[in-house]
This record gives C-alpha cells, structure tokens and sequence, in this order.
C-alpha cells in the first residue's frame, strides 16, 4: 500500500460507581468478600423480582456527563440488552440503548459519543487443569459483582497513538476520582478499557476495518495492548491482506494477540424497553444537586498551576492529575514561603522519587515541613546534595527541617576562605580536569565540583562551588 498508514483509536471505558447499594436492588456492594454473599432475588434473577433504580447512580452519572460538558437527556430510559452466558443469570442485562442519559461532550479535545447507565455482570472464574471433572475443566460463577452500577463511556475515534490514549485515560481516570464517583481502581476492576483500533492512509476521513481490545485493566497494558495491535494490522496491511473485524485479547506477559470472536456479522441483542422499570426524568432539582457536588476538574486545575503559579505543562499535568501530589502541593505553597515553582518541582521529582505511586500524606513528611526545607534551598542556607539528605529523614521519620540542618550540621558552608582553598586544593589535584575545563569542556568541571562536594560534606552550594572554580582557573562566570 502506497502512503503512510496512520492509527484510529476510540475508547469504550466501564467505570464501577461508589454507590453503596446495587444498580437495581438494595445488596451492598463490596470487593474481596466471600463468593456469593451479596446477593439477592433481584440481582440473581429470580422469578417474580422487580428492580429498582439505585438514584445515587443517576446522580454519578450526572455529575460525569456535565464534567464531560455532555447533552444531559430529559429523558432516558432502561433497555434489556439480551444475551445468554453463565455470569448473566437473567439472560439479559439492565442497560441503556438509544435513550441514554448524556450525549455529545468533550474531554481533552477527545469527542465523547454517549455515557449511560447499566448493571455488570457477575464473574466467571475458570478453575483450568485443578478444577476438572471426568476430563472437563470446571468453571464457577461469583455474583456478588451482578448488578454493580456501571457507567459506560464511549469515545469518538480522535485517538491517534498508544502514548495519547494512555495520557488521555489518565486524564479521565483523574477526572472521575475528583468527583468521588468511582474509586477507579484498576487492578480491582474498578475501571476496564476496550480500544477499538484501525488503520487508514493519512489524511483520509475514510476509517479501516477496525478491531475490538478487551478489557485492559491497566494504561501500561491499554498502551502495549493498542501498541501490539497496530503493529500487527500494519503487518497485514502490507502484505496486501485485508484485517478482519473481530474482538480481541492481548497477553500483557507474552505480548500475543489472540482472537476472542469475530465481529463480521454484529449481534443481535433485541434490545426493547425495560418494562419494570419507569424511564428517568431529569429535573432541574436533580442537575443543580449535581452540579454543586462537582469541585475543581483536574484540567481546570492544571491550566490553573500553569496560568497563576507559572509551573510548565508538565509539572501542572502531573500534579494535578494525581489529585492526592495536588493536594499536597497546594497545602505546602499555603504553609510557607517557598517559590512556587521550586516546591513543585520538589514534590512532583524529590519527594515522588521517594514515595513512588503513594500517597505523600502517607508518608511522615508534612506540607508545611516541605515548604520550610524548600525554603531553606531558596535562602541558600543549604546546598541541594544537603536538602535531598534532609528531605530523606522527613519521609521517614517528620520532623522540622531547621531543626535536622542544625543536629546533622548540615548548614550551609559560610567559611568562604576555606571554601576558596578546598577548592584550589581541588584543582592542583586534578590539573587534566582543570585543563580541559579552561580548555572550554564544560562537563569536566564535575571532576573537580564532586571531591569539593565530598570534602565539604554536601555543605558547599553548588553554583558557588562552580564560580570559584572558574575564577581560579581565570575564566569569566559566564563561560566566556
């Protein structure tokens, strides 16, 4: 095929809701508990039991579509979706067809189809080679997830990288945690990712025959998962074959694709109107409820860092869209007088470096100590090698940094003579590094900057360190 061939990605993301109760019935809802104890005639599909509508479902769900700046419906309506496997005890699932509760919207410059309301089905759990009988391998059926309140959220196709649809699931993943719809959690099913992938000529609005990824249930995985498909469609592209429309699974640990069904032909699930059920009639009472539960969006947040605080893209994206590194932030700038910028590049690199995916206010280091160390940096009362040593013993153990320069001696050096002369003593030790540092090699100078650092213990800063030394090597402090 002639041309480049250029990615078309749209996403179908499932999101548990934080209720307490069941979509349509009133069973806790919980993640870990002993198989098939939180369940009932409704979510088990008895005969003769009628649903309910759990109301703080609707109300996540409207919440979710004004973040997403969606068309809220005044009004939607339940469908029975039809279709037969063992985790559907029903044999049809409560979901939302062609009334849904909110249509349209944006996130991230990515167009959103549609977001509506459903149930999730139980779990089916394959016991494999320990759990055969007369040859067979067994399977079992967990319904204490049947009947979760689930909103689905299905994109437009306006992804066009592995790496962009990993940013922008993030971003959505934030998103709903500030709400407090969902705790999102991943690794618990909390949140699950489909892609649907195709290829085209670049600058065609013509799109591919497009494949279907299932549940991905972390972005490393959404990313390799997408990654693997695209390679492997340009594969067949080129070799003049065509792709086939069908579902498929990646393999996280070998990186295979394999073929779940194909999609050649779409199902048939006679969808028709939930008559158990009376159709959702948004009120104005319910949208301001909404509304007034909805506080700062990670996007507006970030745009916030950048316009007011003068923090660069980067930095505001993460802090922001790791809701917990923004809190902390925000209530470190509060509690002292340190720059604004630097504190952030101290929480989001120095302290993340420390304490990885956690929390920070896990850790025993408190926003306001943060703030006074990083204070102490912009003071020059102690040199970077200093505050990283500092910075250490607050994440393990607290305490008030003035107080732990001072017990350490880690203040910084004020001798400015002895200084000089540790760092003559420093050149005439090295006369190669300080011969190709005068010979304009700028790197050298590390060769003759890391002895003085270790000689004065970390004590020395850092840029003063650099002046002497190219003072008494007789070059200008520019570099000149």
């Amino acid at each position: 095929m002639n041309g480049t061939l250029e990615p078309v990605i749209g996403l179908e993301i499932h999101v548990q809701l934080a209720t307490a109760t069941k979509m349509f019935c009133g069973c806790e809802l919980s993640f870990g508990e002993p198989p098939n104890t939180r369940t009932c005639p409704v979510c088990l599909g008895l005969p003769g039991a009628l649903p309910v509508v759990n109301a703080r479902a609707i109300h996540f769900g409207l919440m979710i579509g004004l973040a997403l700046g969606c068309e809220l419906a005044q009004r939607s309506i339940f469908h029975r979706k039809n279709y037969f496997y063992p985790d559907l005890p029903k044999g049809y699932q409560i979901s939302q067809y062609d009334e849904p509760l909110c249509r349209g919207g944006s996130l991230a410059g990515v167009r959103i189809h549609r977001v509506h309301l459903e149930e999730d089905a139980a779990k089916l759990i394959h016991l494999g080679a320990s759990g055969r009988i007369h040859g067979s391998e067994l399977s079992v059926v967990d319904f204490n997830r049947g009947g979760t309140p689930l909103v689905e959220i299905v994109t437009e196709p306006d992804l066009h990288s592995p790496s962009q649809a990993r940013e922008w699931l993030e971003l959505l993943r934030a998103t709903l945690r500030s709400l407090g719809v969902s705790d999102v959690n991943m690794n618990e099913g909390s949140l699950r990712a489909d892609a649907n992938v195709s290829l085209r000529l670049a600058g065609s609005d013509q799109l591919g025959t497009k494949t279907e990824l299932k549940n991905m249930n972390s972005f490393r995985f959404l990313e390799q998962g997408v990654t693997a498909e695209i390679e492997r469609q340009r594969g067949i592209i080129e070799a003049g074959e065509e792709v086939v429309q069908e579902t498929l699974h990646f393999d996280p640990s070998s990186g295979a694709i394999t073929s779940l069904r194909s999609k050649e032909e779409a199902q048939d699930y006679r969808y028709f109107p939930e008559p158990d059920l009376v159709p959702i009639a948004t009120t104005e009472e319910m949208l301001t409820a909404a509304r007034e539960a909805m506080g700062e969006l990670p996007a507006a947040r970030a745009m916030r860092f950048e316009r007011e605080l003068g923090l660069s893209a980067a930095r505001a994206r993460q802090l922001a869209f790791r809701g917990e590194l923004g809190d902390f932030y925000e209530r470190a700038l509060a509690g002292g007088s340190a720059d604004a910028v630097t504190l952030a590049n101290w929480v989001g690199g120095e302290l993340v470096a420390r304490t990885g995916d956690d929390d920070p206010a896990a850790s025993m280091v408190e926003p306001a100590a943060l703030a006074a160390l990083v204070a102490l940096l912009g003071e020059h009362r102690l040199s970077v090698t200093a505050a990283r040593e500092v910075l250490d013993v607050l994440v393990s153990e607290g305490g008030e940094p003035a107080a732990i320069v001072a017990a350490r001696g880690l203040g910084a050096l004020e001798d400015a003579a002895g200084l000089a002369e540790i760092v003559a003593r420093a050149i005439a030790n090295d006369p190669a590094a300080a011969e190709q540092v005068r010979a304009g090699n700028p790197k050298a100078i590390g060769a003759l900057v890391g002895p003085i650092m270790r000689e004065t213990r970390g004590r020395a800063d850092g840029a003063e360190v650099t002046r002497l030394i190219r003072a008494e090597l007789g070059l200008q402090p520019d570099g000149d």
